[in-house]
């Protein structure tokens, strides 16, 4: 018998397995995530966190790692329609204080309402308290504090959204915990809560406590979490993912579901 003869019905099942493989392999590289791109402000009119840097940076690094493209500024002036529509969303990055003029708020208000998305990082919450649009799109202003850092128990009510689906149900952990002016819990997604049993709250105690929360308002995307006072958390492996979560659910790049939680019964 030929080689031809012996080498044909080798072929044909190697024609075979081509057709029934399935595409791709193990060795394929994954899909990767869609490109998006986010201003990470960080000015300060009033107290200022020696996190600043370490927080920018951080985003820097995951968006670096993560596919997505990070301008970082502490220069208001960039505050502009035109500017802002290069980006899916603005990261107030431990902002506080008055850090926008007239000319400037109309435009992010102008942003936002277009279907632009935000994310804030603990004292985003201690920013621009006589602009009530901003207070909605925040959630909560930050009213006091605990004298010092805590470990407090952190507990996770959103185990589906991008930024806490990793998380434990209950999650210890050590930060500064804001109090806030009003509890948000009727107009925003609750994600995680802080338990007020596992350390003294103070005076401002809330009983109800959340500190991590999304919502749809105002025509664009909200994602907010009260912690990240501390250099440590954005070398947390926890915190760093939660806030990539944030984010990209801030700039509309993950799907999540934002509706608020309404009151505790």
């Amino acid at each position: 018998m030929s080689r031809l003869k012996l080498l044909r019905p080798m072929l044909g099942l190697c024609a075979v397995l081509a057709l029934i493989a399935p595409v791709g392999s193990a060795t394929a590289d994954p899909a990767p995530q869609s490109a998006f791109k986010v201003l990470v402000f960080s000015k300060t009119g009033a107290y200022r966190h020696q996190s600043v840097p370490t927080a920018v940076q951080a985003i820097k690094d995951l968006g670096a790692a993560n596919g997505f493209t990070v301008d970082a500024t502490e220069d208001d002036t960039v505050f502009t329609p035109a500017n802002l529509a290069d980006y899916q969303a603005v990261v107030f990055a431990l902002t506080s204080g008055d850090v926008l003029n007239d000319t400037e708020k109309a435009a992010f208000e102008g942003y936002i309402r277009a279907g632009g998305g935000y994310a804030g990082i603990h004292s985003a919450s201690d920013t621009e308290f006589d602009w009530p649009f901003y207070g909605q799109v925040v959630g909560a202003y930050f009213k006091s504090h605990p004298h010092g850092q805590y470990q407090a128990r952190v507990i996770v009510e959103d185990r589906d959204n991008p930024s806490t689906s990793h998380l434990p149900a209950v999650w210890s952990r050590s930060d500064e915990w804001y109090n806030f002016r009003t509890d948000p819990r009727d107009t925003v997604h609750v994600l995680s809560s802080v338990d007020e049993s596992s350390y003294d709250p103070g005076p401002d105690r809330m009983g109800d406590h959340p500190i991590t929360w999304c919502q749809e308002v105002q025509g664009g995307r909200s994602w907010y979490t009260g912690m990240g006072h501390t250099r440590e958390s954005y070398a947390d492996p926890a915190f760093r993912t939660m806030l990539l979560g944030g984010i990209r659910v801030a700039a509309g790049a993950a799907q999540a579901d934002c509706s608020p939680s309404g009151s505790i019964e």
